[in-house]
């Protein structure tokens, strides 16, 4: 293959002019032995320009991640292309010392590369590779490093940790020497190299401890080396950075993970009584040995804030998940007990409060204001969030605690001149603890009256933070015990004017989830409320279209990067799916506007592959509900994305292995049900304070534990046929929210649409029917035709309910006899 060729087809890709032929040369060529390997030495070449190296790494990338595994294929198809094993054998060979010498733009583009090359040939194909990284490793040119480490970091993989543990297993004193010696080094460079070596630690321990390589000497170095990061001060310089931009300096990086391994090992495996049996050794040594002097070091930062020093969101969040950890033990919290007050008055309260970027962000953009507040993703980062399960692990497991904290946000409310702000977090305060203070007697007889005084009249502010708020306090507190049906009425009818009147989008976002858990919670809300559901429902639009591009972006651009869960995959993929239900040329128009860096191929191409890729991965009967009218959805618009003509044979399959799911998962909720008991009804009251924790007792998790050990003890056992049972018995993250298609008195039903969909394209669109069908063999043929039956079924049974809430059917009265004689004979047996 002629390099020069190949070089001069990425230059034109930059040309708008020669862009289209070059594409096409580039993929033609795409297929010949040595292209690939072509492409990385370019992509390593010092003399050519930069953009044409750049322009090269990006199209070996993503060669790589379609073509290098093979593919299985279905007999009598033909075999799908793959990188030729040539090529392959000449990347693996080059591949690390190109990442160790290339600049960082095409470094990042290397390091993906690798990692699919990794997940696929190591160790079977590729052994070599940790030989290669404890060469340069062990090598004391420092400038190798970073390199190296970016590439032992690929070896972890979250399906299989063995890989990781094994090379680690040689490299973790180099990595602790390395460490120490970098200390001293205040380059940026070092401290990024720092900051590699603690992502590859917490990889290490992120899921399990592997204990044959962590003792309590090597521990306690490493310990030492983590609070010494966190205790040492940034370079005044840093302070000339934009604030938004100083949270990617690697010295608030380097902070951030070493305080994401030190809360990992406190609560995973350092809490004494909460761990599965293997770990109760490091459990008791932890908390004696460790935690009280880390937590020292943890309450500094926390001071710092106090004092206004700028601190990264990430580090503040990752210092509050420690302190949260600290609060349910006995030796932490003796130390911590003296300034629990003082961190929620100077910490908590002030992150709880509406902001000067708040208030910026809701006059620029209250959209992506909205998308922000309600992005679940966000509350994973979120100092506010940390500070919010801190808030509420100190006033629900220590005395004196929740007292202390009401009277401070009561004093708030009732100062006749406070600033509005400092309200707002007051409520905030109060609204997240509402699930305990509707638990205790003292308390909640007191909260109709606080929403009567303190809330309802926030909905006549003139600060729309403020309307929102009001609402929000209503949305958390959806479940206390009106005695005033007046207040009730009147939380409704403030509820509703904001929703259908307020000119601020996030008040309407805010009343509309308001209403939603009133009208669900309260009985007679649903009374009160029926004269004005249709002009509600109209709302339907007014704002909605303008927020799910921004709820959609955010969730396919965490796609695009590492995600180490399938339930987050799944989860960020049915925020698209949901929009795809609800409008799928909306949900399309916004795909096709989206561009993610790095990133060339399609944004719907992406989605649908992954999602079809996926299918299996979304269990519980909400996930599966939703998957199969999104896919529904997809496949009855008029106009066919091309990515589906490209994928059709993966689409009834999927349609097949959810219907599947969604029958058991059915099964095992009716089991779940008839084994349930009906007690629920007298809620236990809190008044003896059972929950609370005294100061010399440690919060032990019993039923935790015990769930621990049985997925300790299952991690080691192969699954069989019976293993499905635990995934459709369970509720997924999202199954925990009730929304229109879970309730089974709805007439949108999974089985129907699908038939009358498949229905109407067998008839209408017979060449888009043959794509789909074509592939198929007699059993899923079979299946298919199961599904049909059962929608009919289906139907028929959703009529008969119908019937019988509507009056019933009528029948005759039975004659029944005046008198009985139990004891004779049954008539007909003499």
């Amino acid at each position: 293959m002629d390099p020069n060729t190949i070089i001069e087809a990425l230059r034109g890709t930059m040309d708008p002019a020669l862009r289209e032929a070059a594409e096409r040369q580039l993929s033609e060529a795409r297929k010949s032995l040595n292209f690939a390997s072509t492409l990385l030495q370019i992509t390593m070449s010092e003399q050519l320009d930069f953009p044409v190296r750049q322009a090269g790494v990006i199209y070996l990338k993503n060669m790589i991640t379609q073509y290098w595994p093979d593919r299985e294929t279905a007999p009598g198809d033909i075999s799908p292309y793959t990188i030729p094993e040539e090529d392959q054998h000449c990347i693996r060979e080059n591949i690390v010392e190109a990442i160790i010498h290339s600049p960082e733009l095409i470094r990042v583009q290397l390091t993906t590369c690798i990692h699919h090359i990794i997940k696929h040939d190591y160790p079977s194909r590729w052994t070599a590779i940790v030989d290669k990284i404890g060469f340069y490793l062990q090598a004391d040119n420092s400038a190798c490093w970073l390199g190296i480490l970016l590439c032992l970091y690929q070896l972890k993989k979250p399906e299989e940790r063995s890989p990781l543990v094994a090379a680690v297993q040689h490299f973790l004193p180099v990595l602790k020497d390395r460490f120490i010696q970098l200390l001293s080094d205040q380059s940026d460079q070092s401290v990024l190299i720092q900051k590699q070596i603690f992502k590859i630690f917490y990889a290490l321990v992120q899921y399990t401890l592997p204990l044959e390589l962590i003792n309590q000497q090597n521990l306690t170095e490493w310990i030492e080396i983590l609070t010494t990061v966190v205790n040492r001060d940034v370079p005044n310089e840093t302070l000339q950075v934009e604030e938004d931009d100083r949270p990617e300096l690697p010295w608030w990086k380097c902070k951030k993970w070493a305080l994401r391994i030190l809360a990992r090992l406190f609560e995973r495996y350092g809490s004494s009584g909460n761990v599965s049996k293997e770990y109760n050794e490091f459990a008791e040594v932890f908390p004696k040995a460790f935690a009280v002097d880390v937590q020292q070091v943890l309450l500094k930062v926390l001071y710092q804030y106090k004092e206004k020093q700028y601190m990264a969101p990430r580090v503040l969040q990752q210092t509050l998940n420690y302190i949260n950890q600290g609060v349910s033990h006995a030796l932490t919290w003796k130390n911590l007990k003296p300034h629990i007050q003082g961190i929620i008055q100077d910490v908590i309260f002030p992150l709880m409060c509406y902001t000067d970027a708040d208030e910026e962000l809701w006059q620029e953009d209250p959209y992506e204001y909205i998308r922000m507040k309600f992005d679940v993703f966000e509350d994973f980062i979120s100092p506010t969030t940390a500070a919010q399960a801190l808030l509420f692990t100190a006033c629900s497991k220590r005395k004196e605690v929740l007292q202390k904290t009401m009277g401070f946000c009561y004093q708030i409310l009732t100062e006749p001149n406070a600033d509005p702000r400092k309200k707002d977090g007051a409520l905030h305060m109060i609204g997240f603890l509402a699930e305990i203070l509707l638990k205790k007697k003292i308390y909640k007889d007191q909260m109709e009256c606080m929403l009567q005084n303190h809330v309802f009249p926030l909905f006549s502010s003139e600060l729309g933070y403020m309307r929102a708020r009001a609402c929000w306090v209503l949305h958390y507190f959806c479940e206390v015990k009106f005695k005033s049906d007046q207040n009730l009425q009147t939380a409704l009818e403030l509820t509703r004017r904001c929703l259908i009147d307020d000119r601020e989008i996030p008040v309407k976002v805010e009343a509309a989830t308001a209403l939603q858990v009133l009208i669900s919670n309260q009985e007679k809300a649903k009374e009160y409320s029926t004269p004005f559901i249709r002009p509600v429902m109209q709302c339907k639009g007014r704002g909605t279209d303008q927020c799910i591009p921004l709820f959609v972006e955010a969730a396919l651009e965490r796609l695009t990067r590492e995600v180490k869960t399938s339930e987050l995959r799944t989860m960020c993929l049915q925020v698209a799916i949901a929009a795809l239900y609800y409008n799928p040329h909306l949900l399309l128009n916004t795909l096709e506007n989206l561009r993610f860096p790095n990133n060339i191929e399609p944004v719907t191409n992406h989605f649908i592959t992954q999602w079809l890729n996926d299918v299996d991965c979304f269990l519980g009967l909400h996930d599966r509900k939703m998957c199969v009218l999104g896919l529904c959805a997809l496949i009855d618009m008029e106009q066919i994305p091309q990515v589906l003509n490209q994928v059709s044979g993966q689409i009834l399959p999927a349609f097949i292995l959810l219907f599947n799911g969604v029958k058991r998962a059915y099964a095992c909720h009716a089991e779940h049900e008839n084994d349930s008991d009906d007690d629920d009804d007298d809620e236990a009251e809190d008044d003896d304070e059972s929950e609370e924790l005294g100061s010399d007792e440690d919060d032990i998790d019993e039923d935790g534990q015990e769930y621990l050990e049985i997925l300790a003890k299952q991690a080691g056992e192969d699954g069989d046929d019976e293993d499905w049972e635990e995934d459709d018995a369970q509720e997924t993250a999202l199954e925990g929210y009730s929304t229109i298609i879970d309730d089974e008195d709805n007439p949108v039903d999974g089985y129907q649409i699908f038939k009358a969909i498949f229905q109407t394209i067998q008839n209408r669109n017979p060449v888009w029917y043959q794509a789909l069908t074509h592939g198929l063999n007699e059993e899923q043929r079979k299946q298919l035709q199961d599904i049909a039956t059962l929608a009919d079924q289906r139907r028929a049974a959703h009529e008969s309910k119908m019937i019988e809430k509507h009056g019933g059917y009528k029948f005759s009265a039975p004659v029944v006899p005046s008198s009985f004689n139990f004891g004779g004979p049954a008539p007909g047996m003499n």
